[in-house]
């Protein structure tokens, strides 16, 4: 078993750079089925989910090749969809359904794996995705087995789908069916996350019709196929966030580079109601905290809202701030396992239902916790960082599907981390 050893208590100081975003690079890699000839993905986070993906493709019967740390070259010369051993690999992904989409696109059907990846109770929702694909003229049955398979016998028709409730993953998903679907698919009350704009810029880049991404309305023409090229993925905003808040939970100055400010916005903006000091500049931000944190407060929306994959790093900066912070999950109502955790180091935390009333203590005291989640781990390991003594995190496995190279870029930074097996 994996564990991160911290010894806590020391501000963060030097630079970091940010890896590709995790949440576009799990739905462009299975885009890559859809393209004809070579496909070159451009500064790809080596993650795990990722990776798994790859493995994936290359099971499939598609040739992968890494042409450098960060940059891998992929040609579809025709796949196997019903390898077990692919099965058993989506079993692990958050994202697989994104396979679905890909495939049922590009082949007119599609059997993928039921999602797997972090818990936050019960199965993921895939209502939308189901009702997206079925508005595209195919067939779609949720198995017992814990697979999806979808079909369209007669090619899939573009359709005006609205979306019953804001949805990244069935945005996404819908999205990649549509570029092959005849005439016009139109999309309505889609997310606008950075991560939508970047899977159609790609798929733009490919051959693509698609307009509207990053508002609330896509419409995708459909085409007839998908031809080679280059993209680099756009920066991670969740991993430049979590360095963020580690920033302000530790103290210290760190330059973040490698990002795109504009998606940072919605996290500057709270952290300097926080009393954190943050200069942007073309495409790096620099964060500073010497004095004493302020109290705030923060609902999870849809982008451009506060995303909720920062709820948990920024509720373990708010157990150091002075005073009371509320934090209310608007987006996973079963978020909040980490709070368990914070409290085994000293924490005052309250949830009642979809809110966190949290009491800001003086110091937290490091212990043994466990990541429940990938961003509940980053939390714990920010806990970690800032509090004093030694702090052990088991379950790291969910951390290092979303983050890069963690331990690395912390100990660059003056982070004491490290990473055993028992």
């Amino acid at each position: 078993m994996e564990k991160y050893i911290i010894h806590g208590g020391h501000p963060l100081e030097g630079e970091v750079t940010i890896s590709g975003a995790k949440n576009a690079a799990v739905a462009i890699v299975p885009a890559a089925l859809m393209v004809d000839g070579p496909c070159i993905i451009e500064n790809v986070p080596n993650i795990v989910d990722v990776m798994l993906q790859f493995e994936i493709l290359q099971k499939m019967g598609v040739k992968i090749e890494q042409l450098d740390a960060t940059t891998f070259r992929t040609e579809n010369n025709g796949v196997n969809l019903e390898s077990e051993e692919t099965f058993e690999h989506m079993t692990k992904l958050r994202a697989s359904y994104y396979f679905i989409g890909a495939e049922l696109g590009r082949y007119g059907r599609a059997r993928v794996a039921m999602p797997g990846g972090c818990n936050f109770g019960g199965i993921r929702p895939v209502d939308q995705h189901v009702k997206g694909f079925e508005k595209l003229n195919s067939f779609v049955r949720v198995e017992s087995e814990g697979f999806i398979s979808a079909i369209a016998p007669e090619g899939l028709v573009g359709n005006h789908i609205y979306f019953d409730v804001v949805t990244v993953g069935a945005t996404m998903n819908v999205m990649l069916a549509a570029v092959f679907a005849k005439g016009q698919t139109v999309m309505e009350n889609v997310a606008k996350e950075p991560h939508i704009v970047d899977l159609a810029n790609f798929l733009n880049q490919m051959g693509a019709n698609i307009k509207g991404a990053g508002t609330d309305k896509i419409v995708v023409n459909g085409v007839e196929r998908l031809h080679g090229g280059t993209y680099s993925i756009i920066p991670d905003q969740i991993e430049a966030g979590t360095y963020m808040a580690a920033v302000a939970a530790c103290g210290g100055d760190v330059l973040i580079k490698n990002v795109i400010p504009k998606h940072l916005e919605c996290i500057s903006s709270k952290l300097e109601d926080m009393g954190v000091r943050i200069d942007m500049y073309d495409d790096s931000v620099r964060v500073r905290r010497t004095g004493p944190l302020r109290h705030t407060n923060l609902k999870t929306l849809p982008y451009p809202g506060f995303p909720t994959d920062m709820q948990p790093q920024m509720a373990a900066v708010m157990c150091l701030a002075d005073g009371s912070s509320h934090v209310t999950e608007g987006v996973w109502a079963n978020r909040f396992r980490y709070t368990e955790e914070m409290i085994k180091m000293g924490a005052h935390i309250n949830v009642f239902k979809e809110t966190a009333v949290i009491d800001g203590v003086p110091d937290l005291n490091g212990t043994d916790v466990v990541a429940h989640d990938l961003r509940a781990g980053a939390a714990m390991v920010i806990a970690g960082l800032a509090a004093h003594g030694t702090t052990t995190v088991s379950q790291i496995g969910y951390v290092e599907r979303g983050y890069e190279d963690l331990v690395g870029k912390l100990r660059g930074i003056g982070g004491e981390i490290e990473r055993v097996e028992d």
